[in-house]
């Protein structure tokens, strides 16, 4: 198992410090057949359930990722990668993160007795400040948004291994497991179609590869605000409008790493990108939680992207798939 880069192929070690080929490229992970991912550290992760969920008579399937152990989809990645780093003998992590990522590496690191350190903006939740503190990680707050926390970390890493769950491809490898539960608990069959809010675009590029694997692909249909629609913007060729402020937090990404991924497996799979308004993501928001389903924004997004795109109806046998990305007590 070792990482590859995308552009020029070349080979680095797991434990390399770089996150990145020196050419530039992003990195992607080989794995064999015979290879086998760590495990052993574990916060009581689980399969979670498809819950049927009805919205002016469009039937959809939510995937309740906000019941994972730290409350995020980012558990199945934290996972993984923390496993592998603690079979490498790695001490100390440090990352970026607008609040998920940053609690459920924290976590996973306190279980591994790793030190970790989280670069997140200034403007972050007070609740996700205190969750990842709760875990014993360092916040390093950092003004002007979520780009410059990202810079940030690269500048002060020092002896820490940077712990992306943007650029290391073992975070992607644990999340394709959520690929495998949907197909599962559907009796071996694949959504026709998923809604995914996209900001790096990570739960996305993980479903494909897990889907890839399996070997047939739902739709993806990319979900962004539209106050802030890079994904949307690059999809359907438009020029770059402005990056503001949105309720959906969490997607809030101006400039993704793997923008060039993130379209590319949208074409693949024959998708979609569309943007939603806010006065929308707070209607599903609401929508939800009067149906006892209490989660973040960015989970509202996803939703209410979809009965955005179904506003004219569709196939009673479609089976569509929103994943709700984290529940709403970090807010």
């Amino acid at each position: 198992m070792y990482f590859y880069c995308e552009t020029c192929k070349k080979e680095y070690p797991l434990n390399t410090h770089l996150y990145r080929c020196e050419c530039g490229g992003m990195l992607s992970l080989h794995k064999d057949p015979e290879d086998v991912l760590a495990s052993g550290i574990t916060l009581g992760e689980f399969e979670t359930p498809l819950l049927p969920f009805t919205v002016d008579k469009l039937d959809f399937l939510l995937k309740l990722e906000n019941l994972q152990p730290t409350g995020s989809f980012k558990d199945r990645g934290a996972y993984t990668l923390i496993n592998e780093l603690h079979r490498l003998g790695i001490k100390e992590i440090a990352l970026d993160s607008s609040g998920n990522a940053g609690a459920s590496m924290a976590a996973y690191a306190a279980a591994a007795d790793m030190k970790c350190t989280v670069y997140v903006p200034d403007d972050i939740s007070q609740e996700k400040v205190a969750q990842i503190e709760a875990y014993g990680a360092k916040i390093v707050k950092v003004a002007n948004g979520r780009m410059k926390a990202c810079a940030a970390v690269k500048q002060n890493l020092g002896e820490a291994y940077y712990a992306s769950h943007v650029y290391n491809p073992l975070f992607f490898e644990g999340i394709k497991s959520m690929a495998y539960e949907m197909y599962h608990q559907l009796h071996e069959h694949v959504p026709d179609y998923i809604f995914v809010p996209v900001g790096n675009g990570t739960l996305l590029l993980g479903l494909f590869l897990g889907f890839w694997e399996i070997g047939r692909l739902p739709q993806f249909v990319a979900v962004q605000s539209e106050k802030c629609a890079p994904v949307y913007e690059a999809f359907h060729g438009l020029p770059k409008g402005p990056r503001r402020s949105t309720i959906a937090e969490a997607i809030r990404i101006s400039e993704p790493k793997r923008m060039n991924d993130i379209v590319r497996v949208l074409k693949l799979s024959h998708g979609d990108a569309i943007t939603v308004a806010d006065k929308d993501i707070l209607k599903a928001h609401k929508y939800l939680g009067h149906r006892g389903v209490y989660v973040e924004m960015t989970s509202a997004a996803a939703l209410a992207g979809a009965v955005q795109y179904f506003k004219d109806g569709k196939p009673d046998n479609y089976k569509v798939v929103i994943p709700l990305t984290g529940n709403g007590l970090k807010r």
